[in-house]
């Protein structure tokens, strides 16, 4: 996802003509997954807790505050942002995408711990 994300950024930066839904909304999708799963996998290492995982409402939580600040705030005070309801359904799908695939992931890895004990 995170290659994914660059390229488009990059390919952006180099005024190369990408499909508008690409160029619109592929990196505010990709935004909160990366974001949180940077935050836990640093979460992780500091703790030594290879299980920790955000609860949903800080999930929640942080979807709001992008979407608040990024979609209202910003666009309020530099011309460069523009306010968007769509993106503010992509933080949340993004955010919310995250945190059931790592749920997944922790109930597959809680199964095998039991499995090695």
């Amino acid at each position: 996802m995170f290659i994914i994300a660059l390229t488009i950024y990059v390919l952006q930066q180099l005024s190369l003509p990408l499909p508008s839904v690409i160029n619109n909304y592929a990196n505010d999708l990709f935004c909160l997954p990366l974001v949180l799963g940077a935050m836990e996998f640093t979460i992780r290492r500091l703790k030594k807790d290879k299980y920790f995982k955000f609860p949903i409402g800080f999930v929640i939580l942080l979807s709001s505050y992008y979407s608040f600040y990024f979609e209202y705030y910003l666009p309020s005070f530099n011309s460069r942002y523009t306010a968007d309801w769509v993106d503010v359904i992509l933080y949340f799908l993004g955010g919310l995408t995250f945190y059931f695939s790592e749920n997944k992931k922790g109930v597959r890895l809680s199964e095998e711990g039991l499995q090695d004990v």
